[in-house]
This record gives structure tokens, sequence and C-alpha cells, in this order.
């Protein structure tokens, strides 16, 4: 059986999912079918699959999201950005998508190869998300996602800004919004509130990254998350509780399971409709996470009574 997103979080409660990358390599390729079944295992309200900068892993995203459709027999999310595409390539993709039986996509603006620092959009393609979303909505073929900054997004002139585009996006016809990582859940409790002031009642669903290291930790926060004013915010407990793991990885990544235990235990307590856990392709942490909330192959959340980790 096949759910859109829309159905899916009106079903699923919490709904958690999970996101992959293309492995770049025929063993990175093993490795990950490999652990796929212990994911599926676990129940997902689906895996979403992501799209490299400048549309780098086109044909090895829409490869495995179809894998993960047709191969493992599980719900999907296909990433999808404008950067570097055409609108003609674009609607040929959205119609492969289709012609695969893949109903679900993020859209995204997606970012510009890390070697163009001048990159200038395609000249017959979509400067912005939005645009993207009304292209995918006009087919009547898709659900869709968009993203969403609990700390700004980092080209946003200011908060207020960011949070007036993202309304915009979900007024042309996202039906679900999924957040940058964060590991200050006040960031995303205001967030939620600022945007239901602005009358956006969409699920806004908080992604979480289980970090394994603490170098990954300071890598992800400083270079793949950053914000309008830097890096992601670490708050200063968990600064201090990763400092004292510096350079004992196995310990950073028990932390990692614990906090992220934690961020998702008050974040369900507090409303929120699901989780979408960034994996990076590893599969015991979330796991792990997913055994501590109860909810390890099953949908109904056993999330009551639970504080915030000790310092």
């Amino acid at each position: 059986m096949r759910l859109r997103l829309r159905e899916i979080y009106e079903s699923h409660r919490p709904a958690v999912s999970v996101e992959f990358f293309p492995p770049k390599t025929p063993q990175g390729e093993q490795s990950l079918a490999a652990r796929i079944p212990d994911i599926a295992a676990l129940k997902p309200a689906f895996c979403s699959v992501t799209y490299g900068a400048g549309g780098s892993t086109r044909s090895k995203t829409l490869e495995w999201v179809t894998r993960l459709r047709h191969e493992f027999g599980l719900e999907v999310m296909c990433h999808l950005t404008c950067v570097g595409h055409s609108r003609g390539e674009l609607d040929a993709i959205l119609a492969q998508l289709a012609s695969a039986g893949i109903e679900n996509i993020i859209a995204l603006r997606g970012d510009p190869p890390a070697d163009s620092p001048g990159w200038q959009p395609h000249p017959d393609g979509y400067t912005h998300a939005v645009e993207l979303v009304r292209a995918a909505r006009a087919t009547g073929r898709f659900s869709i996602a968009v993203a969403g900054f609990p700390e700004v997004h980092p080209e946003a002139p200011d908060r207020e800004t960011d949070l007036r585009y993202l309304a915009e996006k979900v007024a042309a016809g996202a039906d679900a919004i999924i957040t940058q990582l964060f590991f200050d859940n006040d960031d995303y409790f205001r967030f939620v509130e600022d945007l239901r002031r602005l009358g956006v009642t969409v699920p806004v669903v908080p992604g979480i990254l289980p970090f394994r290291t603490a170098a990954q930790l300071r890598k992800f926060t400083t270079v793949y998350a950053r914000t309008k004013n830097g890096p992601a915010h670490i708050p200063r407990d968990l600064e201090r509780r990763v400092a004292r793991v510096e350079n004992d990885d196995e310990a950073a990544a028990r932390l990692g399971v614990d906090y992220a235990t934690w961020q998702c235990r008050d974040l369900l307590d507090g409303g929120a409709p699901g989780i979408h856990f960034y994996c990076l392709n590893e599969s015991r942490s979330v796991e792990a996470i997913l055994r501590n909330l109860n909810l390890a192959g099953q949908a109904a959340p056993g999330t009551q009574g639970l504080t915030a980790p000790a310092s």
C-alpha cells in the first residue's frame, strides 16, 4: 500500500523516517544494501534519499529510491533540487518518479557545487524551491515536503523573511515541513510557534542527527548545518559533554544516542508529529534510539515522563 506524506502524518503518530545518501562506491552500495533490512525491521513510515550538490547524484538518487520502494518494500521520499537543472529536465525527473510509483518528494533549491563559487541558476531553470513546489503540485502526482530552518536559513536576510518564505512554500502546495538538524529543542518549539502564528498548519517534523564522533558533530554544525548566525547552535551542556569524549569515538557514539534519545522524547512529548533521522547510512544509532523510545518496529509512542540528560 502506497501512502502519501499527508496520509503518513495523519495515520502514523509518531511517524519515524530515516534519510540515506547515495553511496559513492560499490563497497558503499553493498554496505548500505546490507543495512536496509535492519532499518526495514524498525518499520519506518518512510525512507528518503538525498540529492547531491548541483544534482551530482541524480541517477544514483533515482536508482536508490526506486530500490528502496520496489526491492525492499519501503515507503519512500525522493529529494529533488532546482540547482543545475532546466525546467524540462525537472519535468522529466518528475515523470520518471511518477512512472516508478514514487509519490513523495522533498522539493529543495539545493546547494551549488562546491567548486562553483560564482554559481548562477540555470537560465531555463528555477531560482527558488517554491517554484519547484508549484511545478510538482501542478502534476497532481506528488505529496511534497519542504525544508525548514529552526535557526534561520543562512542566506535569509532575517528570521521573519525566512518564516514568510516557508509559509509561501506551504501555500504553494507543501504537505509537510522537515527541519534542518538542530540540538536545542527550544529552537524547534519556537520555530513551530512562529509558523502557527503565520497560519501554517502542516506537520513540522524535527530532523535529528545522532552524531557518532565529536569531530563529526563539529563538522556538521560548521559545514553542513550553518545558519544565519553561523554554525548550528550546540547547547552549553552538550558542548561540555562532547568535550569529555573528544578523543573517544565509542563514548561519543553513546553520547550521540543518549542525547538524540532525550531530544526525541522531549520533542514527541511536546507535540512533534514524528522524527526524521539523518542516519548517514548507519543504522545502529537509529536502532538504539528507537529501542530506547519503545518505537522499534511499532507505530505507537512510549515517550512519557522523561527528563533531560544529566550534565
